[in-house]
């Protein structure tokens, strides 16, 4: 990890008032998610990694919700491409492995399915539209 930002993986309670203006930001202004979805009742039980510049800007999260799925994927417009997307999901499949899952799943944006197929996720089902925005369900595997 680079020593221009951190991670850490934090509950809901210290995470919440960190993560909520990023992904506003990138789900409701920038890709028109109705922002009464954004929030939504499973994110108090989740763990969510969030990572921040050494300044404190909150520049990328993510979540695990207790039944092993990732949601809310964000990085800031301006980090995009440095890989710190990459490092929020590992950390979360790390975190899924922990608990002994043997597969993590996640609903994909269809334009983001090739970042998370190089980090071992493969597609299942049929595409389907969440918040307005064409979705298709992906696993990766852990345990064999």
């Amino acid at each position: 990890m680079s020593q221009e930002y951190t991670l850490a993986v934090l509950d809901w309670a210290r995470a919440a008032g960190l993560v909520m203006p990023l992904r506003e930001r990138v789900f409701v202004v920038e890709q028109g998610v109705p922002a009464e979805l954004e929030l939504d009742e499973f994110d108090p039980v989740c763990l969510h990694a969030v990572v921040r510049t050494t300044d404190g800007e909150v520049i990328a999260t993510g979540r695990l919700l207790p039944d092993g799925h990732v949601g809310r994927m964000a990085v800031d417009a301006g980090w995009r491409g440095r890989g710190i997307g990459g490092e929020v999901l590992e950390v979360l499949v790390e975190e899924a492995r922990g608990r002994g899952f043997e597969v993590v799943e996640l609903n994909a944006q269809v334009v983001a399915m090739p970042f998370y197929a190089r980090h071992g996720f493969t597609a299942f089902g049929e595409r389907f539209m969440e918040a307005g925005i064409p979705h298709r369900a992906m696993r990766r595997v852990l345990r064999a």
